[in-house]
């Protein structure tokens, strides 16, 4: 019977994206500052020096293609995975399957799209293969590996970030798609230069929404008498429901926007803040993303001087986890009119970038012996935790003992503002150096 149905029943087309997905480097377009000549992915590829690697870039601007071209020019066995059908077992039970590979002499790419959506445990089953080189791992992600890939995986891959397509570029892509026998290059189809722009500009550097859009409209095309399809400024934007606004002709939108929603928080202007919060979640932006993005805010910005900010930004992430969009762009709405209202203090930034620069200079300062824990009878016999102080033993719950390393006695790294809750931290602070002072000038005074 399913022999007679598939008889009977055409064989359905591709969509146009992937009838014309590229089969070799040189059929690619866009990517130049990695895949131009003598750029550093085209080096690698060409001179089959391929390892583990990263692609980073917004959607459609050819990750998986890259991937398969490079798995045709190495000779590669390619097995896609998707990580959101993928469990354990299944991979690893491929990654078995290319340990015996590797045995005969061949290599193994295994792809992973969305890589950023394998929980940790997914991602260390990967771990092994790569480290002892039976696997070459190959992840597509649209957020940043830094904080989606367990650093692990990470340090064992290549990261290479792609970029959205410039309209010319998708420009380029589309006449190619009217003339090439793998596109509508055997059908007759008339569609002005200025069309075929706004095509280009509506798909905001996303090459498969540009090709499904063409392909959209050419289907909806009017087809004279003589076989003419003419595809018209009209139908295209019947065709387009909206607007992409997430990623712009330079592919820096992403991060354009996400900065100009920082900005605006921190500039106490909460229109803006809701404008361009809008603005990322209409274009279709991750609302996680967003809710991440604003608790570093609530810390970063805020701080002490509203330490509730950073209670709102998370329970906002909760919330979108919960719900997702639509619904949850009221939390984010409320968590980012907060920010822009709350008091604004970096001074805790301020005070971890200054700690990192001493930390990173003077790593080999050890541990004083009396704050470090003398947990057996050697560590005790050698001084750990001899002389340390229980502040909580003291009737001020204060101690003079210091904790900076000696080469830093003195050192201060977090200085308050007057900024809202952040000026009663500044009074007690001050309060405890003057008594932690007129300690050490009484000990000063006894000798």
């Amino acid at each position: 019977m399913s022999e007679q149905i598939s008889m009977l029943s055409p064989a359905m087309p591709q969509p146009l994206p992937a009838r014309l997905r590229p089969e070799t480097l040189d059929e690619i377009i866009g990517q130049q500052h990695l895949l131009g000549k003598g750029k550093v992915l085209r080096r690698i590829v060409e001179g089959d020096q391929v390892s583990s690697m990263i692609f980073w870039g917004p959607p459609g601007v050819g990750k998986t293609t890259l991937a398969h071209v490079i798995a045709n020019h190495t000779k590669a066995k390619f097995i896609n995975f998707s990580a959101v059908t993928s469990g354990i077992k299944e991979i690893r039970g491929v990654m078995q399957e290319a340990d015996a590979n590797l045995r005969y002499g061949e290599r193994t790419i295994v792809f992973v799209d969305e890589i950023h959506r394998f929980n940790k445990a997914q991602q260390d089953a990967f771990l092994p293969f790569v480290e002892k080189g039976s696997i070459i791992l190959i992840g597509a992600t649209t957020e940043n590996p830094s904080f989606e890939v367990n650093g692990a995986l990470l340090s064992r891959c290549k990261v290479f970030v792609l970029k959205a397509l410039t309209e010319e570029e998708i420009a380029a892509l589309l006449r190619r798609a009217l003339t090439s026998p793998k596109g509508f290059g055997g059908q007759k189809i008339e569609l002005a230069d200025d069309v075929l722009l706004l095509i280009a500009h509506f798909a905001n550097g996303d090459a498969r929404a540009a090709l499904s859009t063409l392909e959209m409209a050419v289907l909806n095309g009017e087809i004279d008498p003589e076989g003419v399809t003419h595809v018209t400024k009209e139908i295209v934007e019947q065709c387009t429901a909206r607007k992409s606004l997430l990623y712009d002709k330079d592919g820096e939108e992403h991060y354009n926007l996400i900065s100009a929603l920082h900005k605006s928080m921190r500039n106490s202007d909460p229109d803006a803040a809701v404008y361009w919060l809008a603005r990322m979640l209409e274009a279709g932006e991750d609302p996680l993303y967003i809710a991440r993005r604003v608790t570093r805010f609530a810390s970063e910005d805020v701080g002490l001087a509203d330490p509730r900010a950073l209670e709102l930004a998370v329970a906002a992430y909760q919330a979108c986890h919960f719900i997702g969009m639509p619904e949850c762009s009221v939390h984010l709405t409320q968590a980012v009119v907060y920010m822009s209202l709350a008091p604004k203090s970096n001074a805790l930034y301020m005070a971890y970038e200054s700690a990192k620069r001493d930390a990173l200079t003077q790593l080999s300062d050890p541990v004083p012996l009396h704050i470090r824990n003398g947990v057996t009878t050697l560590m005790q016999n050698l001084g750990y935790g001899k002389g340390y102080q229980y502040a909580h033993d003291t009737e001020e719950k204060l101690t003079d003992m210091r904790c900076l390393p000696d080469s830093l006695l003195g050192k201060e790294y977090y200085l308050p503002t007057d900024q809202g809750l952040e000026g009663r931290y500044k009074e007690r602070l001050a309060q405890i150096k003057e008594w932690k002072k007129e300690q050490e000038n009484k000990k000063n005074s006894n000798r």
